[in-house]
C-alpha cells in the first residue's frame, strides 16, 4: 500500500463511494431561490392585502400590489442567482488540492477526488484530506483544534499504529499539519469521517443579518399596528351601531391602505443598485441583504501582509552580530531555504531568489533535514561539501564553497530567541569567533534596528559536524555558532495611504491584526499614516478578559495594531 492506488482503482472507488465532501455541493434550485424572496413579513402583509382587495372586489389594487411584489421578487432572484453562479465558478478556481501517490508516483489531485486507500503525503501547511493511519512520520505535529478545541498541536507517531486504541498514529479530516512530514493511508472520506459525522449533527441555519432582522421587526410592528387599528375601528363602528358588514369592509380597506406597497420594491432596487456598483469593483454580492451590513460598518479588522503591504518579501540585508555585511550568512540562509522539503513560505522564496552569485554555489549535498515546527521555531539541514563552485560573483562566496572532503555542516535558521538558545559562540564576518554572551547585546541591538525599519528578521547559525554524523535531532542542535541575521522587507502597497484616508472619511476605524512583532507593526503604521499611540500585543490580549477586550476594540482610537 505504500505505493498508493492505481488510477483505475481510484476511479472505481470514487464512482462507488462518491466524492470526498462533507455535504453535497448542491446549488439552491431556481424555484426554491425564487420562493425565498417572499419570506419577509412585509411581503406577506402585502400578499394578504392583495387577497383582501380581491375579497373587496377591488381588482385594480390587488393587481397593482401583486405586480409590485412579483417585480421585487424577480429582481432579487435575478441578482442572487447570478451571484450564486459567480461564487460557484470562484470555488472551482480555488479548489483545495491534496498530494497522494497514484501509480507509485506523487500526484496532486482535488481534495474531492481522494478515496479510501489513497496514500497521502503530508507536510507543513497541508490539509489532511481524510481520516487515515500514519505509515511514516517525522516530527509531525497536527492542529486538531477543529475536532478537540485543543489549541496546541498534537504530535503524531507512526510507531503507535499497532495499538488499536491509540490516536497518535491517526490523522483526521478537518485538521492540518503544523510542522514535520508524514505519509498516511486514507481509511475514510466525506461523511464517513469524524469531521463529517460531527457536521451532520451540527447543521446550523445561516445567521440573519442585521438588515434582515430590522426588516423583520419592522414587518411585525407594522402587522401589529395594522391589526390593532383594524380591530379598534371595527369595534368603534359597531359601538356606534353601524352595519357590521360595512364596518368590517371599511376596516379591511383601511388595512390595505396602511400597507406600504412600494417598500419591498424600493428596498430591492436600492440593494440591487449597490450590488451592481460593487460588481464594478470586482466584488460579488451573494445575498442582497448583506450590502446593508457593509453600510453599517464602523470598524474594519484586516491583516497586514498582502493587504496593507505588497505581500512580496525581499532580502534587505544579511549582517553579522556587529551589523557588518556577511555573505556567508546569506549563503547559508540560501542553502537552508533551497533544500528544505517542508512548507515553502514567502521568506524561503525570498531567500531562494538571492543574488545569482549565491544561487550558483554548488558542491553541497544534503544528508538530512530536521523540519521546522512551531515549538522549536527553527529548521536545520545537514550538508556535506562534495564539489567546487560552479558560478559565483563574489570571491568570498567561492572560498566558502571550496570543499574539504571531510566537512559536514549543520545549518540552522529560525526565530532569533530560538537560535540563541542553541548557540554557544558567535562568528564575525572576518572569520573571528567569540563566546555568544559577549555578543548577545549587539545581536539584539541589530534585531531591534531592523525591526524598527519594518523588516522581518531571521537568524542563521551553523555547526561543523564529524564524518560520522549522518542524521540530526534535538541533541544535534547544540553548541552552534551564531552566524548572523537576515532582514527581509515587505513594502507598503502602492496607494494604501489614499485607501486608508477614504476609510477615515467614511467614519470607518481600522483595526489591524498581525503576527509580526510590535516594532515592525508600528513602523509600517507610521509609513501609511496610522496612529500608533495604542498597541495591543498577544501577551496583552491573553491577560484580558473577553469583556475588557471588547471594550478595547470599541474605544474611539483611529487605529490599533494587535
Amino acid at each position: 500500500m505504500a505505493a498508493g492506488l492505481t488510477s483505475e482503482e481510484a476511479r472505481r472507488r470514487l464512482s462507488e463511494l462518491g466524492q470526498n465532501r462533507i455535504r453535497n455541493q448542491r446549488r439552491t434550485g431556481p424555484l426554491a431561490l425564487f420562493i425565498a424572496q417572499f419570506k419577509s413579513p412585509i411581503i406577506l402583509i402585502l400578499i394578504g392585502a392583495a387577497i383582501v382587495s380581491l375579497f373587496l372586489q377591488d381588482r385594480t389594487d390587488a393587481i397593482l400590489i401583486l405586480a409590485i411584489v412579483l417585480a421585487s421578487g424577480v429582481l432579487g432572484f435575478w441578482q442572487e442567482d447570478a451571484a450564486t453562479d459567480a461564487v460557484a465558478k470562484l470555488r472551482a478556481l480555488v479548489e483545495t488540492k491534496a498530494r497522494v501517490l497514484r501509480d507509485g508516483v506523487e500526484a496532486i489531485i482535488p481534495l474531492a477526488e481522494v478515496v479510501p486507500g489513497d496514500v497521502t503525503l503530508l507536510s507543513a501547511g497541508a490539509i489532511i484530506p481524510g481520516d487515515g493511519r500514519l505509515l511514516e512520520a517525522r516530527e509531525l505535529f497536527v492542529n486538531e483544534a477543529a475536532l478537540t478545541g485543543e489549541t496546541f498541536p498534537v504530535e503524531k507517531n507512526a510507531a503507535d499504529r499497532s495499538r488499536e486504541d491509540s490516536a497518535r498514529a491517526e490523522v483526521y479530516l478537518g485538521t492540518n499539519v503544523v510542522s514535520g512530514w508524514g505519509k498516511a493511508e486514507v481509511v475514510a472520506t466525506g461523511r464517513n469521517t469524524r469531521f463529517g459525522k460531527i457536521a451532520d449533527r451540527l447543521r446550523l441555519r445561516r445567521p440573519e443579518t442585521e438588515f434582515e432582522r430590522g426588516v423583520r421587526r419592522f414587518g411585525y410592528l407594522l402587522a401589529e399596528i395594522t391589526l390593532l387599528l383594524v380591530l379598534a375601528i371595527f369595534g368603534f363602528n359597531v359601538f356606534l351601531h353601524k352595519p357590521v358588514l360595512d364596518s368590517f369592509l371599511f376596516a379591511l380597506a383601511l388595512a390595505v391602505g396602511l400597507t406600504p406597497q412600494l417598500l419591498p420594491a424600493i428596498i430591492t432596487i436600492n440593494l440591487s443598485h449597490g450590488a451592481r456598483r460593487m460588481a464594478e469593483q470586482k466584488v460579488i454580492v451573494k445575498r442582497l441583504a448583506a450590502i446593508e451590513n457593509f453600510g453599517s460598518m464602523n470598524v474594519l479588522c484586516t491583516d497586514k501582509t498582502g493587504t496593507i503591504t505588497e505581500g512580496r518579501i525581499d532580502v534587505h540585508a544579511a549582517v553579522d552580530a556587529r551589523g557588518d555585511r556577511s555573505e556567508k550568512t546569506l549563503l547559508y540562509a540560501y542553502l537552508n531555504a533551497a533544500n528544505e522539503t517542508g512548507f515553502i513560505n514567502p521568506i524561503d522564496e525570498a531567500l531562494r531568489a538571492s543574488p545569482e552569485g549565491v544561487r550558483g554555489c554548488t558542491g553541497w549535498k544534503k544528508l538530512d533535514e530536521f523540519p521546522y515546527d512551531f515549538a522549536r521555531k527553527r529548521l536545520s539541514i545537514l550538508f556535506e561539501k562534495t564539489g567546487e563552485l560552479s558560478q559565483a560573483r563574489f570571491s568570498s562566496v567561492a572560498e566558502l564553497c571550496s570543499p574539504r572532503s571531510s566537512d559536514r555542516v549543520l545549518i540552522t535558521k529560525g526565530a532569533l530567541p530560538q537560535i540563541l538558545k542553541i548557540c554557544s559562540g558567535v562568528e564575525w564576518s572576518d572569520g573571528e569567533q567569540a563566546a555568544i554572551d559577549s555578543a548577545r547585546h549587539q545581536i539584539e541591538e541589530q534585531w531591534r534596528r531592523f525591526s524598527s525599519q519594518g523588516c522581518r528578521v531571521i537568524a542563521v547559525a551553523y555547526r561543523k559536524c564529524g564524518i560520522e554524523c549522518s542524521q540530526i535531532d534535538h541533541e544535534t542542535e547544540t553548541g552552534m555558532i551564531f552566524l548572523g541575521l537576515v532582514a527581509l522587507s515587505d513594502p507598503p502597497k502602492t496607494g494604501i495611504e489614499s485607501t486608508l484616508r477614504k476609510l477615515r472619511d467614511l467614519g470607518i476605524r481600522l483595526e489591524i491584526v498581525t503576527g509580526d512583532n510590535v516594532l515592525i507593526a508600528a513602523h509600517l503604521a507610521e509609513q501609511v499614516g496610522l496612529n500608533t499611540e495604542q498597541v495591543l500585543s498577544g501577551r496583552d490580549i491573553q491577560m484580558m478578559s473577553d469583556a475588557a477586550l471588547m471594550r478595547q476594540a470599541s474605544e474611539n482610537v483611529a487605529s490599533r495594531w494587535i
